[in-house]
């Protein structure tokens, strides 16, 4: 039975009123809310789109389709990573045929999307921007480490969007009424005691990545309820943290009791897991698939690395023996525009950073080809790497990385996971 009812502005969009471009968005809007049984649509204000990161022909087939029916988004659009780091091209490979393909392909598909009116922003961090959107309000993101941090600690309300949703969304200004856009279905399902880990250890930037891959490995698609967690946790490690829980599982929001703005205060009637030192050293163990030797790289800054991590790493290197290996950082235009404004780019090409833009070292042809060995401070990088370029990796703190590029090998601390 189709429970769906549409405004008269909502019919007009679908009848063609506003153009063939947006008739077509309408139509993939209403048939995901007619499969999610949504009585109605939600008027967003905002959107983040994933649709811009090349996966093939089909890509640029619905995108041009788009720009050829003449459609533009109708609310504030920012776009994820593309295939390509517009800014510095040289950075990405192109020997093989396959990478020319890739690189031709994912500049015409992230011209496409401007064309559609996006806003060329690139990175996979939107809320690191301005203009992020307030508690309580609508918006259609996709990029799963996006969503979980609209819902978790902006308290906007997004359900997962992904490839063409998130486009058709930004055009109609519209999205299903229904999953995580309602209250009933935000709230906590499964609790995860943390103060058995202690306050050292969930203070350590380490402490995030590994429970947010952790935890999504237990939850899946639960809405996982945090305890213990410091009051004053800081953004970047909640960004950590639910990058690595929306990677490791389906994890689209969560709570952490006493920092973000929807947490429960009473979680008795819940499932609970208790979470101990022990299993933190383990996921660690799990999370990489070397753990010493020599390493010919380091990629940090997945998701993108906020201003405040750039300015930690290049404090980091600073003083000291200069690095032996290439280290990459990737971020936002944004915050390398800040970067550079403020000396701290500069500060950190000197010492013999790679920044990289608009894109990120596991979705694209960065890293050289002989590149097998490589260490990260993000716990997302660490479960996809692997897979998408065929390296093998080790999980460590920015410290932790910083020491292993001036050693060329792995160089880790594991005194945090003593008690």
């Amino acid at each position: 039975m189709d429970n769906l009812r549409l405004t008269a502005e909502e019919e007009g969009m679908l009848g063609g009123r506003d153009g063939a471009g947006v008739a077509l968005a309408m139509r993939v809007i209403v048939g995901l809310a007619r499969i999610a049984e949504a009585p109605r649509l939600v008027e967003i204000t905002s959107a983040h789109v994933d649709s811009c990161l090349y996966h093939g022909q089909v890509s640029l087939d619905f995108a041009h389709r788009l720009v050829d029916l003449g459609a533009m988004v109708r609310v504030p659009t920012t776009l994820n990573v593309g295939s390509m780091d517009l800014l510095h091209p040289g950075l990405i490979r192109s020997s093989t045929s396959a990478e020319r393909r890739i690189a031709t392909g994912g500049r015409e598909l992230m011209s496409a999307y401007v064309a559609l009116g996006c806003t060329p922003t690139w990175t996979c961090a939107p809320y690191q921007l301005p203009d992020r959107p307030r508690f309580g309000e609508h918006v259609a993101w996709a990029e799963s480490n996006a969503i979980v941090f609209a819902n978790s600690v902006l308290g906007a309300r997004t359900d997962r969007y992904g490839d063409f949703v998130d486009i058709c969304a930004a055009i109609t200004g519209r999205a299903p009424y229904a999953g995580l856009h309602t209250t009933e279905a935000r709230r906590g399902t499964v609790v995860f005691d943390c103060r058995p880990l202690g306050d050292r250890f969930l203070r350590s930037e380490l402490a995030y990545p590994l429970l947010g891959h952790h935890v999504g490995s237990l939850a899946g698609s639960e809405i996982p309820v945090l305890v213990g967690i410091p009051g004053d946790v800081g953004e970047d490690r909640l960004k950590a943290f639910g990058a690595a829980a929306a990677s490791a599982g389906g994890v689209a929001m969560f709570h952490a009791v006493g920092v973000t703005p929807e947490a429960p205060a009473a979680v008795d009637q819940l499932p609970r897991y208790d979470v101990d030192l022990s299993t933190m050293r383990s996921t660690r163990q799990r999370l990489s698939t070397i753990s010493s030797g020599g390493l010919d790289a380091i990629s940090v800054g997945t998701p993108h690395a906020s201003y405040d991590e750039c300015v930690q790493l290049a404090e980091l290197l600073r003083d000291g023996p200069r690095i032996v290996m290439p280290l990459y950082l990737s971020t936002g235009r944004a915050t390398r525009a800040q970067a550079a404004e403020s000396g701290v780019l500069g500060s950190l090409e000197a010492a013999g950073v790679t920044v990289v833009v608009d894109t990120c070292t596991y979705v694209t042809s960065i890293l050289a080809p002989g590149v097998k060995n490589v260490m990260t401070n993000s716990g997302k990088w660490a479960h996809y790497a692997p897979g998408n370029i065929n390296v093998d990796v080790v999980l460590g703190s920015l410290e932790e990385c910083v020491a292993s590029a001036r050693a060329g090998r792995v160089v880790l601390d594991d005194g945090l996971f003593e008690s």
